[in-house]
């Protein structure tokens, strides 16, 4: 009698640990991206690099990532998120701490040797965030994603706060090639807690039963890396890509990621000039300010992901519950304007952290893809998500760039930082329209019945 009263064994909580490992992997990722900002200044001075040269160095990071995304993508389609992802640390993890070996010997040419490990860090990186997104995908009910993703891509502010500070402290009290070599070690023990923490539900050895029915109850693609003929893997053909690139949902998903992440950048490469040039602060006090609006857009960004959730689990449709955290979110992000109107520093530093937190309500860009990319292709939708989002990285600093120099001010290029949250909105609201799952044309009959 006993035996039949006896309560269920409760269900396993794995797919915290995954979110954990990913956020602090996330981490890492986004600060060894930042070694040549902190480490830059004194390594100019020493290998006598021109301010015109490191912007080319500085840039041969985004076009690797750029360039890599597609690739990335396909690979991990083909070979699953474990196998690849772990690749892909190993590997950056590798060329961020080779670059500190530039200029020890005149056998490798010191410009050319810096620019090709950026460019190769690049490469290494660029399934990161596809990776991200299709482990979430993996092992989390719809419910959850919107939190789960959102944590991921609120590293990229955290990584700001918890690894500037080392960075610069190596920098000063040991020399910049500390950075590079401190940066590759946390990278390779990374990877090693990534390898005994990650890996598909299908094969996971800590995820119970109970836990695998809720998941995959909920929605989650548990069965993404498993090749089998009820689910076969779609290869990767231009028609494929044809269907990704012209779907209108898709189309204004990207457009908005593309205008959100011109957000990231500006905060990630004008911002504490901007502080210095057109407020007046100390390098030293740009520095500590900047942290502020990273704390924010951290706060935002996990925010907006638990607002989702907790909208979906409130049966609102899955369009209202990823729309109405975006909207809201890039409304607060044009307070960013108002900094025009004040010369009060106190004013610019709360309007910029506000905006920031709002930017990131807002950052629900990974949870979407989640939620409607085509089952055969997760990773090559991220891939391709990720290469819109990421041009704004190429263009936007340059662009700012001009206006700065040809208006002697900042006004316009925060008017042209505001335009940007203007335009993701109408994204949203005007292009995107019901967000669901895509369905490719042709796809096998299996996919539709589990939609």
């Amino acid at each position: 009698m006993s035996a039949a009263i006896a309560k269920e064994p409760a269900a396993s909580r794995v797919r915290f640990r995954i979110i954990a490992a990913i956020f602090l992997l996330t981490t890492i990722n986004y600060a060894s991206r930042a070694t040549l900002s902190i480490a830059g200044a004194p390594l100019a001075d020493q290998l006598q690099i021109s301010s015109v040269q490191m912007g080319y160095l500085f840039s041969a990071f985004a076009w690797a990532y750029v360039l890599g995304q597609i690739p990335g993508g396909a690979l991990l389609d083909r070979f699953g998120s474990k196998r690849v992802y772990l690749w892909s640390i190993v590997l950056w993890s590798l060329f961020t701490a080779a670059q500190a070996c530039v200029g020890l010997t005149s056998l490798v040419p010191v410009i050319g040797g810096l620019f090709m490990l950026r460019f190769l860090l690049g490469i290494a990186e660029a399934p990161s965030f596809p990776a991200n997104a299709r482990i979430v995908a993996n092992w989390f009910p719809n419910s959850e994603r919107g939190t789960a993703s959102a944590i991921f891509n609120s590293a990229q502010y955290f990584s700001l706060v918890a690894f500037a500070p080392l960075m610069g402290w190596l920098t000063q009290s040991h020399g910049w090639r500390y950075v590079f070599t401190t940066m590759g070690a946390l990278g390779l023990a990374a990877a090693a807690l990534f390898a005994a923490v990650v890996d598909a539900p299908t094969r996971h050895k800590r995820i119970n039963q109970a836990e695998f029915n809720y998941i995959e109850s909920g929605g989650a693609l548990v069965h993404l890396d498993k090749a089998s003929a009820a689910q076969p893997r779609a290869p990767i053909r231009w028609e494929i890509l044809s269907q990704l690139l012209t779907n209108r949902m898709l189309l204004g998903i990207y457009l908005s990621q593309y205008c959100i992440t011109a957000l990231t950048y500006f905060y990630a490469t004008w911002f504490p000039v901007y502080l210095v040039k057109a407020r007046g602060l100390s390098i030293m006090e740009a520095g500590f300010a900047s942290a502020g609006p990273a704390l924010c857009g951290w706060v935002g960004g996990i925010l907006g992901g638990i607002v989702s959730d907790l909208l979906l689990k409130r049966r609102v449709s899955l369009t209202w519950a990823r729309k109405l955290p975006i909207v809201v979110g890039l409304l607060i992000s044009g307070t960013i304007l108002l900094c025009n109107f004040t010369t009060s520093q106190v004013l610019v530093l709360t309007f910029m952290s506000i905006a920031f937190f709002g930017k990131g309500v807002a950052s629900l860009g990974w949870a979407v893809l989640s939620d409607v990319a085509p089952r055969e292709v997760t990773g090559l939708s991220g891939s391709i998500f990720n290469t819109f989002g990421n041009a704004a990285g190429i263009a936007t600093p340059i662009i700012i760039g001009y206006i700065v120099t040809a208006t002697a001010s900042f006004d316009a290029a925060l008017l042209f930082v505001f335009a940007h949250s203007v335009v993701a909105l109408l994204s949203f609201v005007v292009i995107v329209g019901p967000i669901k799952r895509l369905v490719l044309a042709g796809a096998h009959t299996t996919a539709r019945s589990q939609q």
